[in-house]
């Protein structure tokens, strides 16, 4: 009889949430990932709503992962290393409150682990993190057309110049952690 781990759960805004999916679908010890939205005041959120920019959601991901596999902090690290955490309410071109750079968290554990490790990453970075910690609210999840996007899209534009390059760069930085 085998014992299965108990997983746990992350949840990251880090821009578009194409690109943050994208990313942790590779990592070892990532159970489910999926797309959404969180941080706002609209029920029931949609796409077209959330990126309108007056629902205060962030697009997020939220992330199923084995602790006995990979860490909450190794989690937090691929994060700090796949967006931009210095530039407030953007990452590249996409522009908005919704592609804020923010950890949900789902514990007093969790809060205190990010806070540690934004404050460590503050080092690497040129300009001063602007990442929100705050605690988890609820979760909405995004149309299923957003689910596993950059897997069944990965010749559109935005995916081949902004999704494939994060992906490339865990591959590189992270080459133990991935699939």
């Amino acid at each position: 009889m085998s014992q299965q781990s108990a997983t746990e759960v992350a949840i990251l805004g880090g821009g578009c949430f194409w690109c943050t999916e994208a990313v942790y679908l590779e990592a070892r010890g990532i159970t489910r990932v999926e797309s959404g939205y969180m941080g706002g005041e609209t029920v029931s959120p949609t796409y077209e709503q959330v990126c309108s920019g007056t629902t205060g959601h962030a697009e997020v991901v939220r992330l199923e992962f084995d602790p006995a596999v990979i860490a909450y902090r190794d989690i937090l690290e691929i994060f700090f290393t796949i967006h931009d955490p210095t530039t407030l309410n953007r990452q590249g071109n996409d522009v908005g409150t919704q592609y804020r750079s923010v950890i949900f968290t789902t514990s007093p554990e969790q809060d205190a682990t990010a806070r540690q490790v934004m404050a460590e990453m503050a080092a690497v970075w040129d300009a001063p993190i602007v990442t929100q910690v705050l605690p988890a609210e609820q979760w909405y999840k995004a149309e299923d057309y957003h689910q596993n996007y950059f897997a069944q899209h990965p010749l559109q534009g935005y995916c081949a110049f902004v999704v494939a390059p994060k992906v490339a760069k865990f591959r590189k930085v992270f080459a133990e952690r991935s699939r």
